[in-house]
């Protein structure tokens, strides 16, 4: 018979928060290593950290190195060391914005909504819809990008934050998607500093939000359609050294990146909630059979009550990206 030790599952709930405290050092010492450029030879690496813990970097060592050691071939990285449950599960998630290199352009789309397919009530209200593991997955997100974009609407509702307070790891740049250039200057992030925040407008409207918020925030791109050139604002980020961008949403937002054909992989986070009426998430076309229906390569985590699915959106185009195999069944991040 099974019995309930409270100090056994105590030290291993230590355990496992250790590995995955680990999984997630070597994750930022890779971020770090391509915005440093990548320039570390093929070999073994370990995890070592400044006196703050806050700087992980990655230092020279041997395959047979006890501490956690990665091994780049053929310009990807892989971990060296064998990594168990949650922490091998994190690595997994993670793996497609780590091996990548210091020029390697990479987007990423997430959407957090209940199992009726709503992100938010009619209101706008999105509090409480996702669990602590996927708003920790959030953070981390944020932390591996260099840029994180919101639509005007998502950033006029929720005045968002946008930094990396859940998790160690620097905040990304800041990106409103504001065409019309209208959204009110006392939002949160145009004032708390927390991390640089620029305005994507439409050029006609450059001068109106130059005087709003200053030139040096303001990204202008040209409408296309109707709505702003998304592959022109992907590739100015780019240029300004942000290649690795992370639209959080809403989801009028994610759908346009979606059907431009901006995004290299999609996440959908759907929480155990039914909301009834309320704002949709993805508001694509409808084809005329499900037999039309766009099927991506995906994987499955769970983030506590949450599942993630992961969609590989580049693979569905037939082109490669760089990615661990994908594990099998649905891995336990929390």
């Amino acid at each position: 018979m099974l019995e309930y030790d409270p100090a056994a599952f105590a030290a291993r709930a230590t355990d496992i928060n250790a590995d995955v405290d680990a999984a997630w050092s070597l994750a930022r010492a890779l971020v770090r290593l391509r915005r440093d450029g990548g320039a570390v030879l093929d070999g073994a690496y370990r995890v070592v950290s400044s006196p703050a813990g806050d700087s992980p970097r990655l230092a020279e060592t041997t395959l047979s190195d006890p501490s956690v050691a990665v091994v780049r071939r053929h310009g990807q990285w892989s971990p060296g060391r064998r990594w168990h449950g949650a922490a091998a599960a994190l690595l997994d998630l993670y793996w497609p914005m780590l091996a990548l290199d210091a020029s390697r352009r990479f987007v990423i789309g997430h959407l957090g909504q209940s199992i009726d397919g709503r992100i938010a009530t009619p209101s706008g209200n999105s509090c409480h819809l996702s669990g602590d593991g996927n708003l920790d997955h959030l953070h981390r997100l944020r932390a591996l990008a260099d840029a994180v974009l919101v639509g005007a609407a998502t950033a006029r509702l929720d005045d968002p934050r946008l930094t990396t307070r859940r998790v160690p790891g620097d905040s990304p740049v800041r990106v409103v998607i504001d065409p019309s250039a209208r959204l009110p200057a006392e939002l949160t992030l145009f004032h708390d500093d927390a991390a640089p925040t620029l305005v994507a407008c439409a050029r006609e409207r450059a001068g109106e939000a130059t005087t709003r918020w200053g030139a040096s925030r303001v990204v202008a791109v040209d409408v296309v359609d109707g709505t702003l050139d998304l592959a022109a604002l992907l590739e100015r980020l780019a240029d300004a050294g942000l290649p690795v961008a992370f639209v959080e949403g809403g989801g009028i937002t994610v759908t346009r990146f979606l059907q431009a054909r901006c995004l290299d992989r999609l996440q959908v986070a759907v929480s155990p909630v039914i909301v009834g009426d309320g704002r949709p998430g993805l508001q694509l076309p409808g084809v005329a059979t499900i037999g039309d229906c766009a099927r991506p390569p995906c994987r499955v985590f769970r983030m506590g009550e949450d599942l993630l699915w992961d969609f590989d959106l580049r693979c569905a185009d037939g082109a490669a990206t760089a990615s661990r195999p994908p594990v099998g069944g649905v891995s336990r991040i929390v």
